[in-house]
């Protein structure tokens, strides 16, 4: 009971089970992949990203995408046209309505830093949860990087899952909670501005625990920037639920580092991560450019 208890608070798990060390898990047969943890994460190499892939090496690329939930390439000197390709091969891709976009190229959110401008995205997310139908995953390219400093961590949400009590597990499975962009991007925005964009994105309701609809995994589906409440209960109940879950993400086990050099890309499950922007490098520069894909509507 103390050890289940603790657990829910935010200790590791005892044992994990990542998809790709399944027996039955395929062998790659058209680029290699070197692991970044035994639970999430691994580096591609092998593959050019200024080509088009053919069809095999990209369904190649699609199930590490979903094995390993997160995965990287070095060394990808891409246009902002081969960066846009790539990512349209998962889908239809997103139009972020709050974040600047490079000239000429709406699909691809900058994120710049520099001695002006420092990073504020070092809090465990899942990107734009406040949608009705989330991102299904983003394709983050580094422009500019610092010497030493501005890693990105990822959390394998389905491993934290897997890493609660059955008691706790029972106990979210049917609770929804709230998703609100306001939290967030709405410091930004005048009164009148606020409440245009609330009516055009209005707080969407999402399962705590969603179900991957190409996996089948479950895993948790609430972060810290844009989850504001759980349905149904007293507003100090879920208050303390949701920090509970939130720290989920904070335990190694679940968790790959990555160190980013010039020209790399990350390429990450939306539906099945979350992330954080090491925010350490201040006042050397950082530039990111990010695409990211329409998802589907969490159950």
């Amino acid at each position: 009971m103390i050890l289940e208890r603790l657990r829910d608070l935010g200790i590791g798990p005892r044992a994990l089970a990542p998809l790709h060390l399944r027996p039955e898990a395929l062998p790659y047969r058209h680029l290699s992949l070197l692991p970044l943890s035994p639970t999430i994460g691994a580096e591609i190499s092998g593959v050019d990203l200024r080509e088009p892939l053919d069809d095999e090496t990209f369904s190649e690329v699609r199930r590490a995408f979903l094995d390993y939930k997160v995965i990287f390439f070095r060394d990808q000197d891409v246009t902002a046209e081969q960066h846009v390709a790539f990512a349209r091969r998962f889908g239809e891709l997103e139009l972020h309505p709050f974040l600047p976009h490079a000239e000429g190229c709406p699909e691809v959110v900058v994120f710049a830093k520099d001695e002006r401008v420092r990073g504020v995205e070092n809090i465990w997310h899942s990107d734009v949860s406040w949608r009705e139908a989330p991102a299904l995953g983003a394709v983050l390219r580094a422009r500019e990087v610092p010497a030493v400093g501005g890693d990105t961590l990822f959390a394998d949400m389905g491993a934290a899952y897997e890493g609660l009590s059955d008691e706790l597990k029972e106990r979210i499975a049917p609770l929804r909670a709230v998703h609100d962009f306001s939290q967030t991007f709405g410091a930004f925005l005048s009164p009148d501005e606020l409440a245009r964009r609330r009516a055009e994105y209005p707080p969407a309701l999402h399962p705590v625990v969603r179900t991957h609809p190409e996996t089948g995994q479950k895993s948790l589906y609430v972060n810290a920037i844009f989850t504001s409440h759980i349905v149904g209960l007293e507003a100090a109940e879920s208050e303390a639920l949701l920090e509970s879950l939130f720290r989920r993400a904070w335990v190694p086990e679940v968790q790959c580092r990555f160190r980013w050099r010039k020209n790399s890309i990350a390429c990450w499950d939306n539906r099945a991560v979350q992330h954080y922007a090491a925010s350490d490098y201040h006042p050397q520069r950082r530039v990111m450019e990010r695409v990211s894909i329409i998802g589907d509507r969490p159950v």
